[in-house]
């Protein structure tokens, strides 16, 4: 059974999050979207634990649903959606701060568990070392090994998985308190990890750069701070429903059980490329390296985004290289989408009627985005919605780099374009070996150079930045 799961999200225990982030909304949200499978994030939280034993009920062996009578009927009449099927399971994000080989570390992690009971004994654990009620995603000042050690201990069955793995701030590969690989980070039991999160300002063509992810799964999930934004990024199973069966499809990663991700364009990652954001300065990882990452406005160090960190760590200028490399879809979410072609905001009347119009005649909004034919979506949502969405699945994007915590821009209409076009049948998608080739383009800078700028010029010891005065940078400099 084919289906979209997404393993990252959080619950209104979090902070910074949405009220509806309960069972009942996430299971109205990942219906209209058309995801089988949601995470429950937070299951550290006490009251959430409770929250969700009295809401979901046992569904397969390690998976949980909404109870029926909770659910929340949809706005449109007579949809199949309204009977489609969604499963929970398990999962909670951990932020762990400490100080490792004398540097700071601040590094996200994923658990997932098989069961309440699971779960009591890991907040039972945690709650020794720790606050776990005063946030969903508690911060605890445990070594990531030690937390995957204990983790295993509760239950050989947990899944443990490094979360968007390349943001600067927090993360196991980030540019400020992260490390160079994996098995820096947890050693000897690096064996235990199989699947690593990408994360929304990368996807895993940028990811295929390093031979030595190559051994793990990539995962892509939305990291959902409110339930609309279910499915940002997301994965693409084809199993059973069962926790025992979605691991062991994340952990074979082989193309079959496991078929690959659905992605942002990680351009619009709030982290995508380098820069400051006060000071409208916005650089990939090439200008960056000749700047030696210091801002020519304040004088200070740019924050270096994951394209960056990414170029830094990389092996390969040919991401065909890579083996066992799993299909990816690049998406605009379809209310952005509806919002170019009107004029109007994301949240405005206007685009949530067109919205739910559209799926109360197309069914879901992955279905509408991936699988109808472009004749179809013309006939039912007119001539501009299936432009947008060929061009959308064609890689014809144009682009606005995230950088410094400001999400990017992904538009598929030039400003002022006469939007009068005639809609064509065009295929699912491009085949893999011309997305790959659009995927390298979007870049939008030279590996090959940036490589060939370190090797000549540049190496990674630490080294002081130049100050404000403009003092002439030590070509020591570390730039990552």
């Amino acid at each position: 059974m084919r289906f979209i799961a997404d393993l990252h999200i959080h619950s209104h225990y979090s902070m910074a999050t949405s009220k509806q982030l309960n069972p009942e909304y996430l299971d109205y949200w990942a219906r209209i979207k058309g995801i089988g499978l949601i995470a429950t994030g937070d299951f550290t939280h006490y009251k959430w634990i409770a929250e969700l034993k009295e809401k979901l009920e046992p569904a397969e062996e390690g998976l949980f649903r909404l109870r029926p009578e909770l659910r929340i009927k949809l706005p449109f009449e007579n949809s199949a959606l309204e009977h489609s099927e969604v499963r929970f399971i398990l999962s909670a994000e951990i932020s762990n701060i400490y100080k490792k080989n004398g540097k700071v570390r601040k590094v996200h992690n994923l658990i997932y568990a098989p069961s309440f009971e699971v779960v009591e004994k890991m907040q039972a654990q945690l709650s020794k070392i720790g606050n776990i009620t005063s946030d969903g995603r508690p911060i605890l000042g445990l070594d990531s090994r030690n937390l995957l050690e204990l983790a295993l201990e509760c239950s050989p069955d947990i899944f443990f998985v490094p979360a968007h793995i390349w943001t600067p701030w927090f993360s196991v590969l980030g540019e400020k308190g992260g490390f160079n690989s994996i098995e820096e980070c947890f050693g000897d039991l690096s064996g235990h990890i199989y699947a690593l999160e990408t994360g929304l300002s990368t996807n895993p063509a940028l990811n295929w750069m390093c031979s030595f992810l190559d051994k793990y799964t990539l995962l892509s999930n939305s990291d959902a701070h409110s339930p609309d934004r279910l499915g940002r990024n997301a994965n693409v199973l084809n199993c059973d429903f069962s926790y025992t069966n979605v691991i062991e499809a994340i952990k074979n990663g082989d193309g079959k059980t496991f078929i690959g991700t659905i992605d942002f364009y990680p351009q619009e990652g709030k982290y995508h490329y380098d820069g400051h954001r006060k000071c409208n300065v916005c650089w990939n990882p090439v200008e960056t390296l000749k700047h030696h990452a210091i801002c020519p406005v304040c004088g200070k160090r740019v924050v270096v985004g994951v394209a960056s960190r990414i170029a830094q760590l990389s092996d390969r200028t040919n991401i065909t290289q890579r083996p066992n490399r799993r299909d990816f879809f690049s998406i605009i979410p379809l209310p952005e989408i509806l919002a170019e072609i009107t004029g109007a905001g994301e949240s405005s009347k206007k685009v949530k009627q067109l919205y739910f119009d559209l799926l109360a005649k197309c069914g879901s909004e992955f279905d509408i985005l991936l699988n109808h034919p472009l004749e179809y979506i013309y006939k039912t949502g007119g001539v501009l919605v299936a432009e947008a969405i060929k061009r959308m699945r064609n890689g014809e994007v144009i682009i606005h780099e995230g950088f410094d915590g400001e999400y990017g821009v992904i538009k598929v209409f030039q400003p002022g374009e006469n939007a009068e076009f005639e809609a064509e049948e065009s295929m699912y998608m491009d085949t893999a070996e011309k997305r790959i080739k659009k995927e390298q383009k979007l870049l939008n800078f030279d590996l090959a150079e940036y490589r060939r700028l370190v090797e000549e010029h540049y190496t990674l010891e630490d080294t002081d930045s130049a100050d404000k005065n403009n003092k002439e940078p030590d070509t020591q400099l570390k730039l990552f």
